[in-house]
């Protein structure tokens, strides 16, 4: 197949500059940041994966392949650019916290550093790329290029750093109300997944129902849903009278990365984070209904 020769576009050059930090940061962690299992591999996978897919993205638009995707294509590159910012923002966020810190000699240190200063590199890459991608006022554009769109993605991510959290080590089963939150987060968590999916399979027009309205129903339902989670979660682990703590435990402090009780606070700070991006959705998609209307 003959190679489709493109120009050059800003877009292309921030796809090619994502693709060299992420391959940077992967590989100078790997050889000689001495990574330990489980936080260093989340970081790893999310410097690889966001490689491998901006490649991707590259290798199809290059070889003219946009129809013959299994997906849409105006959905696609953006909702997983957008993705790869977050994974990326949060490598950013883990590596030093966990590694940069607690390096036990200067060659190890200064490679991680330097993962860590190519994972910034690639997070703001990507946030340019979801600019540029983004669809404009009055353009014509898929649903995932919009800002419901986009905060789609948010939604999902959010709620599974949430899941992480909350899960190691398990902290809703004490109560009932704290198992509602985690409902809370489940089904919110696979409505939101299902759009996304449905947005980039292009199946949204096979729904008995109108797509639109039936986003603005959902984000009503979630935001009163989060609502609870976010009054509730705090309510049960930091009051008092509740069997919480409202102040952090003392084996905590001198330890480096996040002990149970700062999982605790952000699981409720990631909640509120949640409630506001599912107020902010709501807006949004009640809009598109009522300029639809």
């Amino acid at each position: 197949m003959p190679l489709v020769v493109l120009q050059p576009s800003r877009l292309m050059w921030t796809r090619l500059a994502a693709l060299v930090f992420t391959c940077v940061a992967f590989s100078v962690a790997s050889h000689g940041g001495n990574l330990p299992d489980g936080m260093g591999d989340w970081c790893v996978f999310c410097w690889a994966f966001s490689f491998a897919g901006t490649l991707l993205v590259l290798l199809v638009e290059l070889l003219g392949l946009q129809s013959r995707a299994p997906v849409s294509w105006t959905n696609f590159p953006i909702t997983f650019a957008c993705y790869a910012t977050l994974l990326c923002l949060s490598a950013s966020i883990i590596f030093p916290l966990y590694f940069v810190k607690g390096s036990p000699n200067k060659e190890m240190r200064d490679h991680r550093i330097a993962s860590t200063v190519f994972s910034c590199l690639a997070t703001l890459a990507y946030l340019v790329e979801v600019s540029l991608g983004r669809a404009r006022p009055g353009e014509v554009a898929g649903y995932m290029a919009t800002v419901p769109g986009l905060l789609k993605v948010c939604e999902t991510f959010v709620a599974s750093v949430i899941f992480v959290f909350i899960s190691d080590p398990v902290s809703y089963n004490s109560h009932p109300a704290l198992k509602w939150c985690m409902a809370v987060y489940c089904i919110c968590f696979v409505i939101s997944a299902a759009i996304v999916v449905l947005c980039v399979g292009e199946c949204t027009g096979c729904l008995p129902f109108p797509f639109a309205r039936f986003l603005s129903a959902y984000a009503l339902l979630a935001v009163a849903m989060y609502l609870t989670a976010t009054i509730i979660w705090p309510v049960f682990k930091f009051d008092n009278s509740h069997s919480g703590s409202s102040s952090r435990p003392d084996f905590c402090r001198g330890r480096q990365g996040l002990c149970y009780w700062d999982k605790l606070v952000a699981v409720a700070v990631l909640t509120a984070l949640n409630f506001l991006i599912y107020l902010a959705d709501l807006t949004y998609s009640a809009r598109l209904v009522f300029v639809s209307a």
